[in-house]
Parts: structure tokens; sequence; C-alpha cells
């Protein structure tokens, strides 16, 4: 009696543990955030479901790609050094970024101080783009990458004010700690732009929106000294500023960006 012919296999077929393979890997890097920056490899097994042995030697793998960091002397596991670099690539990438940077330009020009672009990544603002090309002595640098604090900063009062609170980490808890902040986020709202005051480090910085459409994609920032830099949000350079944040959102499709209620 023959045996029945072997099923050939499919294309799907032999992609499925290459799959599965890439799902497990993005589980595992998909587990850190700022708030647990270090897991321990049972906490990486609890997530990926699976045997010790087998979070091991994933773990061993994401090591060798730079993408996992090891500390031996705690037993824990951050995120390596080539996620910054595919973070860094990834905001590169973001269409904000090329839509925004001529406007970026032209107001460096025009006010003399370094601007910044933010954009949420579902925790804080974080800077994805920095001009500083001013003809100042003495210029204030700010770091692509930077994570910014959401409720205190001038950008993070901003995805505080157009945000739902439910969004931003920690509001709900500061609005009810703090009275005066629900009046200081509407203000902002109400302003079209943001400013940290008090100033730290004698660093102020003013922020406005920048809409797609009717959703919030990212905060326009100037950033100087408080000898450079008016508080009033009905300044010059504040008015500068909203002007610039309207035309980014413009090109980015938004007819009329409104504040949200």
């Amino acid at each position: 009696m023959s045996e029945p012919a072997s099923r050939p296999a499919r294309d799907g077929d032999a992609a499925a543990p290459t799959i599965q393979t890439v799902q497990r890997a993005a589980l595992i890097l998909d587990a850190f955030t700022p708030a647990k920056p270090y897991l321990s490899l049972n906490e990486i097994t609890q997530r990926l479901g699976a045997s010790k042995a087998t979070a091991h030697r994933y773990t061993k793998a994401l090591r060798a790609a730079k993408l996992l960091r090891y500390d031996e002397r705690s037993a824990l596991f951050s995120l390596g050094p080539q996620v910054l670099t595919l973070g860094a690539a990834a905001r590169a990438g973001l269409p904000i970024v090329s839509a925004a940077e001529p406007f970026m330009e032209r107001l460096v020009h025009q006010v003399d101080e370094t601007v910044v672009l933010s954009v949420w990544d579902g925790e804080s603002p974080i800077v994805v783009r920095s001009v500083d090309n001013t003809d100042r002595v003495i210029r204030i640098s700010v770091r692509v990458g930077s994570r910014l604090d959401p409720v205190q900063s001038a950008q993070g009062r901003v995805f505080c004010a157009w945000l739902r609170p439910e969004e931003v980490a920690g509001l709900p808890r500061a609005l009810k700690r703090d009275p005066g902040l629900r009046a200081e986020i509407e203000a902002v709202r109400a302003a079209g732009v943001s400013v940290n005051v008090p100033a730290v480090n004698g660093v102020r910085t003013l922020a406005a929106p920048v809409f797609q459409g009717p959703a919030l994609v990212g905060a326009v920032g100037i950033v100087g000294t408080t000898a450079s830099i008016d508080p009033d949000v009905h300044s010059p350079m504040a008015a500068a500023l909203v002007q610039t944040a309207k035309e980014i959102s413009a090109h980015l499709g938004t007819e009329a960006p409104t504040p949200a209620g």
C-alpha cells in the first residue's frame, strides 16, 4: 500500500515560525516603558507567556542585536543602545518633522531663539527636532530625544490642554491635588499658547499646539532665557509662535485648528 503523498508546504506555513519570533521579540521590547525601564527574566518570561528557557533564548538574541542590555549586578534587563538609533530614525521620519522644519527655521531667524518641536509618545512630550542656529553668543541647545515633563513643561501643558486627562499619565491625580492646575490648563487652551512659569534654571519656554485635522500632533516651542523671553502670552514673540504653529497645521492639512473644549 502506497503512502499518502505529503502535503506541499505553503508559504504561510514556512513563515509562521518567523512571524511568531518577531511577535515575541516585539512583546519583550514593548514591555519596557519610562515607568518600568528595568525588567527581570521572570517578568519577561511572564510577559512572553513561555518557559524561562525560551525567554532566556530571546533575551540572548536581543542582547546580541544590541536591542537589550543586561546588568549582572542587578540581574535586570533594559533597552539597548540600538533602540535609541532606531528611535531617532523613526522620529526623523515622522511627517510632522519635515513639514515643520522650514517654518521652524524661519521662526528662529525671526525671534533669534532656539525653536523645538515635540510630539506625544503616549506618556510625555519628546523632542523630535531642535533648531538652535541663532546669532546669540550664548545659545540654548535642546537634545533631540529629550523627554519633557508632561505637566510642568510648557510643551507638556499644551498636551494637557488638548488631550483627554486620562491620556496624560498622572494628570487626573494632579488636577485633584492642585485645584489651580485646571485653571492654568484652561488658560493655555484659551490663549493657544503655554509658558513654563516659574522658569527652570533661568530657562523659559513658550509652546503652541500643532494640529493635523482635528487631532493634536505636536507642540512647537521657543526656548530661551528669562531675560530674553517675555512670559506674557500676548507678547509679539508669543504671537509669532502661534502664527508659526498655525502655518505648520495648515501645511499638514488643517484649515482652521481650534482648541478642543
